[in-house]
């Protein structure tokens, strides 16, 4: 079987080392989601490089980028687009807004209000607008990377279940280790150096590289052991006592679809429990609800992931 899939990670982990320091695992996260076709939630304090790692995974990725910072009166047809008047044909003509690119970054997704957010649905899931009756279809690859600062709730609106579950990852950023961070100050700390300046320096990835990953994808086996215990840790989340609401259906299916992933990015090509431990976090936490209890506790949804983990048991 061919690698594809791990030279997929090991160009984006160069490309992408060229510009930000000690990201490895959001790296290999993000790989998953891209062979996946699914849409990241890279969540995180302020100033950790989150709106830089998205600009340089677009970078390496190439095609058409667009950027989207979230606001309180920012409207649906500031991203989708909107119908002029052209006076030489007499007749209306859709602009199209910055939904209409191969990567598409929503900074502080959760500034725009509700219903800014909802007009993402149908884009993120089916990879198309309805616009005035009308069907657009988004790029064939259109991928979706939303950053967002969990700790800030002033002048925020926290996305609804379904937009967080329309998310197949969510990417948890938090302070770098002190070698790390004593690595980004000594490249970044000159006046006259700026990381977003590096970003022309990353080397676009090969179209048909992404291509060879998903097709090599289809040819890892899942045994019916293992897709019963994803079940059983969907199942458990919906009787969890600490949670109002569990895995849902399209969840089990992104923790299944990652599993694979992982177990290819480790050389195999079977899944193995240890795969499906490997990725839940990335999976499943942003799509539990916590009880008012269990909130007030100061328990978190990573927190009941794991321990998901370890009572549910393990097929052999």
């Amino acid at each position: 079987m061919s690698a594809s899939i791990q030279r997929l990670e090991e160009q984006l982990q160069r490309e992408l080392a060229r510009v930000i320091i000690g990201v490895q695992v959001p790296v290999r996260a993000l790989v998953i989601a891209l062979v996946a076709r699914g849409h990241v939630l890279v969540q995180g304090v302020p100033g950790l490089g989150k709106t830089l790692l998205a600009k340089a995974l677009a970078r390496a990725l190439g095609g058409e980028f667009k950027r989207i910072q979230g606001t309180a009166d920012l409207m649906p047809s500031d991203i989708i687009g909107v119908h002029v008047f052209d006076e030489a044909q007499r007749i209306f003509i859709f602009r199209p807004g910055p939904l209409f690119a191969d990567v598409l970054l929503v900074d502080e997704i959760n500034r725009a209000g509700p219903k800014t957010q909802s007009a993402l649905l149908e884009a993120m899931e089916e990879r198309q607008v309805s616009v005035e009756r009308t069907v657009v279809e988004l790029p064939a690859d259109f991928l979706v990377i939303a950053t967002q600062n969990p700790r800030e709730f002033e002048g925020t609106y926290p996305l609804p279940e379904s937009q967080l579950d329309r998310f197949m990852l969510r990417i948890d950023m938090d302070y770098p280790a002190r070698a790390t961070e004593a690595d980004i100050l000594a490249r970044y700390g000159g006046v006259s150096v700026a990381a977003q300046a590096v970003l022309g320096e990353i080397a676009v990835l090969e179209r048909t590289l992404l291509a060879a990953a998903r097709a090599e994808l289809e040819r890892i086996h899942v045994a019916a052991a293992l897709t019963d215990y994803v079940l059983d840790l969907a199942s458990a989340s919906r009787a969890h006592p600490r949670l109002t609401l569990g895995l849902s259906t399209r969840g089990a299916l992104a923790l299944l679809r990652a599993a694979r992933i992982a177990a290819r990015l480790r050389g195999a090509d079977f899944v193995s429990p240890d795969d499906v431990k490997e990725v839940a976090p990335w999976v499943m936490a942003h799509r539990l609800v916590l009880t008012p209890e269990a909130a007030l506790e100061g328990g978190s949804d990573v927190d009941v992931v794991r321990s998901l983990l370890a009572e549910t048991p393990v097929p052999r």
